[in-house]
């Protein structure tokens, strides 16, 4: 049993449109530079995890393909799937795998190929990740229209705008812009996203992350193992949290909060040592789950980074950029990076190494003074809610 288990090594593949390479060849682009970060060869991998949904793309054996593509055989294996949450489950397996003793040396690999299958079939299957024959099959219900019950909720109770929404857009175009590995990288302005054509009121084209490719790795391993290999650039996992909700989203009291994401925050500050009451004090930098720009104001106070309604005054008064109360999502998030599904949480995990070593692209490195990065990633409408902390500092 490892004490303490450190992010070694990490990969990330371009995100977007990726006709150009099948299901291998993406994992490739990510797996090949997270070996060399870690300077290990497929051999000294121990166990390894593939986030995947893969419902909309043609291979359904992605590990065993990545086993065969990259000489992995006959190592161990799982596919993990938790919806939009897939990637952070992926990392939990991972990290279990060597706090359990049973791997010293993870791979954690995240790919979605989800424009394999035309737009109407993805979004006709990402509805199916909430209470598919009560809400989509009597009600017709997508996933914009399961948010945007949120987001009109919260506008009621707190008086939040569809401007306030389209900050959020803003913002993370603006530092996507800056991510050579983003989707979308181009700046927008607040006019552009409310011209924008409307997808389900409140939220328009510009409030929705996009259907995308791509993959994500990171390389995980024991204390023991980081001490045997002198690694020097490392990040270590410090807490993880991770909530489940209920499937009907009639069976739950709220819709402008996550319970799940909530319970899931507490169980990683917990582990982590951070104080509930006051979490910002301990964190550099967050990334949140942005599917669409109302929850990431939502997760501001689902996280403690401000007072129950108030997150939309954290993106009105610039808040959440670089030099404000806490940088959010300055790699783009999944609204400009993109959101191929299985890879977001472990493109989380990507930039938490990236940000905590101070080697995130010009423009968008945050100030690195306390050490400690955040990833929070929803599955669903917080059907599954995980929440992880990164630090420089092992506990």
């Amino acid at each position: 049993m490892s004490e303490n288990v450190a992010v070694i090594g990490i990969g990330h593949s371009k995100f977007g449109t990726r006709k150009d390479v099948n299901i291998a060849e993406l994992c490739w682009e990510s797996m090949k530079p997270a070996f060399e970060t870690a300077n290990l060869e497929p051999k000294d991998i121990d166990f390894f995890v593939v986030s995947n949904a893969g419902m909309w793309s043609s291979e359904a054996a992605v590990p065993a393909l990545i086993a065969e593509y990259a000489d992995l055989a006959p190592k161990g294996s799982m596919r993990v799937e938790a919806a939009c949450a897939s990637g952070s489950a992926a990392v939990r397996i991972g990290y279990t795998a060597i706090k359990s003793g049973m791997a010293d040396i993870a791979l954690v690999l995240g790919v979605e190929k989800m424009q394999e299958s035309p737009n109407p079939n993805v979004i006709e299957l990402i509805g199916r990740f909430g209470s598919y024959f009560w809400e989509f099959e009597n009600f017709g219900l997508t996933f914009p229209a399961y948010y945007a019950l949120h987001g009109t909720a919260y506008m009621m109770k707190y008086g939040a705008t569809e401007e306030d929404y389209a900050k959020v857009a803003v913002k993370n175009h603006y530092y996507g812009a800056k991510n050579p590995y983003a989707q979308f990288q181009r700046e927008i302005d607040v006019e552009t996203v409310l011209k924008s054509p409307y997808v389900a009121w409140p939220f328009k084209l510009f409030d929705c992350s996009p259907i995308t490719d791509g993959s994500a790795c990171v390389i995980l391993a024991s204390e023991e193992k980081v001490k045997e290999l002198g690694i020097d650039e490392k990040v270590w996992i410090l807490g993880q949290g991770v909530g489940t909700g209920t499937a009907n989203l009639s069976r739950r009291e709220e819709f402008t909060s996550l319970a799940s994401a909530r319970y899931a925050a507490e169980q990683a500050y917990r582990m982590a040592g951070i104080d509930l009451d006051d979490p910002v004090k301990y964190l550099d930098g967050a990334n949140v789950h942005d599917c669409f720009t109302a929850p990431e104001i939502i997760a501001y106070e689902d996280l403690r980074f401000c007072k129950r309604g108030e997150g939309y005054k954290l993106i009105r008064d610039e808040q959440t950029y670089i030099g404000g109360k806490i940088p959010v999502n300055v790699d783009g998030g999944l609204k400009s990076k993109g959101h191929p599904i299985g890879a977001t949480g472990v493109s989380q995990a990507v930039e938490a190494y990236k940000q905590l070593l101070q080697k995130a692209e010009p423009g968008r490195q945050a100030d690195i003074t306390k050490g400690r990065w955040l990833a929070h990633n929803v599955g669903g409408t917080g059907h599954y809610s995980y929440v992880t902390v990164y630090g420089l500092e092992k506990r």
